[in-house]
């Protein structure tokens, strides 16, 4: 079993789980993600890995509670066990001197674009940081992605950040004021990332998008992460996460995330009666 060293509620309903895995620690690279339940009966789910320490031999995410498994996750504390933690799974994320790179991340993504700017920055690029929340008390890792980027932007729908701009208007905004922009990576919910490479997509910046669909093995068996991009049939675990966000058919992969809506609903709200009667 992986022991917890820190969980801690970053902002409402965002929350930081620190994992002792050392084996994984050794081996995280930018983009690449875990696999872990939350308790013996539960679901297996994919986090992205916001950030790692070999020689802790911890490995960080941040995740969303809005299911029962994520629920389940927030509840636990420093010291508690769960028993399946795999990982580092998927490719990870391209990282060369592209030039000028345009990160956003919104949600869980921020945490996840932390690795990517950080690599990114070391080699040698100019990194655009966007952070997207919907008010300031959502606001985290701000400073931590002021380290390791040029500049940081903030997308908000609050006076408090003097901004009322969502994701896409601020990259529009950006890439306008730009002379040149190599590459943009947009890791978040399926919505953020969609408008974000549809913001990229008349100015033809290749543009990375981190998909996390719902998975079970994490190696390619069980098919539950399938995606379309550029015609053909493509699995999120082990040909991604990262795809080209303008070859992925949207329509298709907005559908398949809403295949088990009605159960997780149900799932969460039978989890919710047993631990508030």
């Amino acid at each position: 079993m992986a022991r917890i060293l820190d969980r801690r509620r970053l902002v409402p309903n965002l929350h930081l789980i620190e994992v002792h895995a050392p084996e994984v620690a050794r081996k995280c690279r930018p983009g690449q993600f875990v696999i872990l339940m939350a308790d013996e009966r539960g679901e297996r789910i994919p986090l992205s890995i916001a950030d790692w320490d070999a020689k802790r031999g911890s490995v960080t995410s941040v995740f969303l509670a809005v299911g029962t498994t994520t629920h389940k996750l927030a509840q636990l504390q420093a010291g508690d066990e769960i028993p399946v933690y795999v990982g580092p799974l998927g490719r990870p994320s391209e990282i060369e001197n592209f030039g000028t790179v345009l990160l956003a991340g919104g949600c869980f993504g921020i945490g996840a674009i932390y690795p990517l700017a950080r690599a990114l920055k070391k080699a040698g690029n100019r990194v655009l940081t966007v952070i997207d929340v919907k008010a300031n008390y959502l606001l985290y890792w701000e400073e931590k992605l002021r380290a390791v980027s040029d500049r940081v932007f903030v997308a908000a729908r609050d006076f408090a950040l003097n901004s009322e701009q969502y994701v896409p208007a601020k990259i529009t905004e950006i890439l306008a004021a730009e002379p040149k922009v190599d590459r943009a990576i947009a890791i978040g919910c399926t919505y953020l990332m969609y408008t974000c490479a549809m913001a990229t997509k008349p100015r033809g910046i290749k543009t990375i998008v981190s998909l996390n669909p719902i998975m079970v093995d994490g190696t390619g068996m069980c098919g539950a992460c399938r995606c379309t991009a550029a015609g053909r049939t493509r699995f999120a675990c082990v040909d991604g996460p990262d795809f080209d966000g303008h070859e992925l058919d949207w329509d298709e992969l907005f559908k398949r995330r809403k295949s088990y809506f009605e159960d997780e609903i149900r799932s969460l709200c039978q989890w919710e009666r047993t631990i508030f009667p």
